[in-house]
């Protein structure tokens, strides 16, 4: 999609943070390349829907999520730096991760072998489990939620917003809360949640990582999200060959319908995926960014900035701290990998499985594209031909209240 016009590019918050070019947009919010001005360095700021801004249930859960989130150091997680509230825009001001998120690296790769669904899983749950013993839970763990930087870094991003839009007056029907493949059983049917819900979508994460297809299927979002109250998540193993039993494991247990079941938190989890990695001995893997987004977050930051603001931006220069991206193979590393080297579909495939016309759900990011400069030539020329036609009937119309004029007189 296009945003000509936005009215955001180059305006200066809260005379700090700069927005400098749009990365992606989704149903609750937007998320920008910025700079701060104060430290020189780029950010992502993520600008929540306009619609959120007016009510004071949901300003005040999001600010407390963000200190909440912002109190937390670990290397799974995306930092939170600030947050504010800056005339009509609602914004967080995040780390910058290079790079794109785990959906998007399936969708340019397909299922991962063990090796690498461990080096994406090990660090998630590490992220996870230290906003757990702080008392935290997601609610909404998903391929998209979990970024892959240019260096091989594995980062949980959006924690706290779920909860905030959940307790907005604003929130309506339409909006779902966590994404209705990857719930748990008790955020079906109650709202009890706690670190073992976290756990559960992480499995079923791991599941999908491992075989390219969601556990359960259903022809609405609600079906979807009832089969898990009725069914267990199958063993990868079950549909792929090559899933060591100890992988397996994991994911039945982490996805137990009762909680109770399960692993207590992520750093149990994630202890029992170390220690299946060690028995198994995988070898150690630095996960690649997808690359089309990487490529979008590159094009983002290069992208000149037009201000509009009546703030004017600080003149100082602008330095960034920009690693040097490892290199990377253009295919899995599959050397410790028995499975089969292409994807493997059931009969019963999710609809998205041909990848040529999927569509991302509601409240997934969508891309935003550059400008047709073809659809930008053809609008200019439109423009030219209504200004003609508006300058005629302007001089006709003129000449036609002259000649009354001078008839009367």
């Amino acid at each position: 999609m296009t945003t000509p016009g936005d009215p955001l590019i180059g305006r200066v918050l809260e005379r700090r943070y700069r927005i400098d070019a749009p990365i992606a947009r989704g149903g609750m919010s937007s998320v920008y390349v910025g700079t701060d001005l104060r430290l020189g360095r780029r950010v992502a700021v993520k600008v929540m829907d306009a619609r959120y801004v007016g009510d004071p249930q949901f300003l005040r859960r999001f600010e407390f999520e963000a200190r909440a989130v912002a109190g937390l150091s670990h290397p799974g997680l995306v930092a939170v730096y600030d947050q504010s509230i800056d005339g009509e825009v609602a914004f967080l001001v995040m780390e910058l991760v290079r790079g794109g998120s785990v959906r998007e690296l399936l969708r340019e790769r397909g299922p991962m072998p063990p090796h690498a669904v461990a080096s994406v899983a090990i660090p998630m749950l590490g992220g996870l489990g230290t906003a757990h013993r702080a008392g935290l839970v997601h609610r909404d763990v998903k391929p998209e939620n979990v970024l892959v930087s240019d260096n091989g870094d594995i980062k949980v991003a959006d924690f706290g917003l779920v909860r905030a839009v959940a307790e907005a007056g604003v929130t309506s029907a339409s909006v779902i809360l966590g994404t209705a493949a990857y719930l748990s059983p008790e955020q079906v049917n109650s709202t009890d949640v706690d670190a073992r819900s976290d756990v559960y979508s992480a499995g079923v994460m791991l599941f999908e990582l491992l075989t390219g297809r969601q556990p359960f299927s259903g022809s609405t979002p609600l079906a979807l999200a009832y089969q898990r109250l009725t069914y267990d998540v199958p063993a990868p193993g079950d549909l792929i060959e090559g899933v060591p039993p100890q992988i397996d494991e994991i994911v039945l247990r982490a996805t137990e319908r009762d909680r109770a079941d399960r692993f207590r938190d992520g750093f149990a989890m994630q202890h029992a995926l170390l220690d299946a990695a060690d028995e198994l001995d995988l070898p150690a893997f630095t996960v690649p960014a997808p690359s089309r987004a990487s490529a979008r977050v590159t094009s983002a930051i290069a992208r000149p900035v037009r201000a509009v603001s009546a703030q004017a931006p600080d003149p100082r220069p602008v330095t960034a701290y920009d690693p040097e991206p490892l290199p990377r193979s253009d295919r899995w590393d599959d050397d410790a990998w028995d499975g089969p080297d292409e994807r493997r579909w059931t009969d019963d495939e999710p609809e998205w499985a041909d990848r040529a016309d999927w569509e991302p759900d509601s409240d997934q990011v969508d891309v935003i594209d550059e400008a047709d400069p073809a659809a930008t030539s053809r609008g200019r020329a439109l423009a030219a031909v209504w200004l003609t036609i508006i300058t005629i009937v302007a001089v006709v119309l003129a000449a036609a209240g002259w000649a009354v004029g001078a008839s009367l007189a």
